[in-house]
C-alpha cells in the first residue's frame, strides 16, 4: 500500500436517535474485517449529538482519546476532577492509562454538536491518566499543517502516548500542502470539511487516504479542512 482512497461512504453508520455517526473503522455493531485499525490509529468516529443530549459516564482503560471539534460545543466531565467546554476550532484529549470514566455532553441546549471522536491505542500501558485542551485558530491552520497532538508535545502540542504526529490544515483556493512521511512511517488524511486534491484525487467529508513513502500533495481546496496522522509502525 502506498495510495489508499477510502471513501467515506464506506463507512458504518449508526443512528440512535440523539446521536447519528459514522464509523471508519469497526466500532460498536459496525464490524468490518478489512477496516480494524491503521497502524496505531483505532477509531474514526464522526458524530452529530442532538442539544442536550450526550453521553453518559463511562470508562476508558489504555486508550489514546481526542475529540476534534467541528461545530457547536462539546462539555467535557472525568474522574480525575477535569471539566471542559470545548468550542469549534477546539481539543480536548484524554490519556485513559490505568482507567477513567468520563461523560461527553453537548454543551448546548438548542444546537447540535458536531465533533470527530478519534481513538489511537498507546505504545505504553497502564499509564497515570492525564486529560488536556487546546483551541486552535483558522490562522494556525489556514494553508499549512499546525501540530496538535505528538508523541514528544513540541511546538506547543498536546503529548500523545504514541509516536504519532497529528496535523490539521485548512486548503481553499490555490493554496498547497506537501507532505511526505519519513522512513517506515505511514500517514493517513482523513477529510473533515468541503472538498480537496491530494495528489490529483479528488476527496469531500467524510473521505481518507491512507499512503507510505511517497509525496502527498493536497491542494485545490474549497472550505477543505483535514486532519493529517503521521504514523510510527505499529507492532
Amino acid at each position: 500500500m502506498t495510495f489508499q482512497i477510502i471513501p467515506g461512504e464506506s463507512r458504518g453508520h449508526a443512528d440512535h436517535g440523539w446521536l447519528k455517526s459514522y464509523h471508519t473503522f469497526s466500532f460498536a455493531r459496525y464490524h468490518n474485517p478489512q477496516m480494524m485499525q491503521f497502524e496505531s490509529l483505532r477509531v474514526i468516529n464522526e458524530d452529530r449529538v442532538a442539544a442536550g443530549q450526550g453521553f453518559p459516564t463511562h470508562g476508558h482503560s489504555d486508550a489514546e482519546i481526542f475529540s476534534y471539534v467541528i461545530d457547536g460545543v462539546l462539555e467535557h466531565k472525568d474522574t480525575l476532577g477535569n471539566g471542559s467546554r470545548v468550542s469549534a476550532g477546539g481539543v480536548q484529549y484524554m490519556s485513559a492509562g490505568s482507567g477513567v470514566s468520563h461523560s461527553e455532553f453537548n454543551g448546548s441546549k438548542d444546537e447540535p454538536v458536531y465533533f470527530l471522536q478519534i481513538w489511537l491505542l498507546p505504545d505504553k500501558t497502564g499509564v497515570t491518566p492525564r486529560y488536556e485542551t487546546l483551541q486552535l485558530s483558522d490562522e494556525d491552520k489556514r494553508g499549512k499543517l499546525k501540530l496538535f497532538l505528538s508523541g514528544d508535545g513540541r511546538d506547543g502540542s498536546i503529548r500523545l502516548q504514541q509516536d504519532a504526529d497529528i496535523y490539521a490544515g485548512l486548503v481553499d483556493g490555490d493554496e498547497a500542502i506537501e507532505f511526505k512521511p519519513k522512513g517506515e512511517r505511514r500517514g493517513w488524511i482523513q477529510v473533515v470539511k468541503g472538498t480537496v486534491y491530494v495528489n490529483g484525487e479528488s476527496l469531500r467529508a467524510g473521505d481518507a487516504v491512507a499512503f507510505a513513502h511517497d509525496n502527498v500533495t493536497i491542494d485545490q481546496g474549497v472550505g477543505a479542512e483535514i486532519i493529517l496522522f503521521d504514523l510510527a509502525p505499529y507492532h
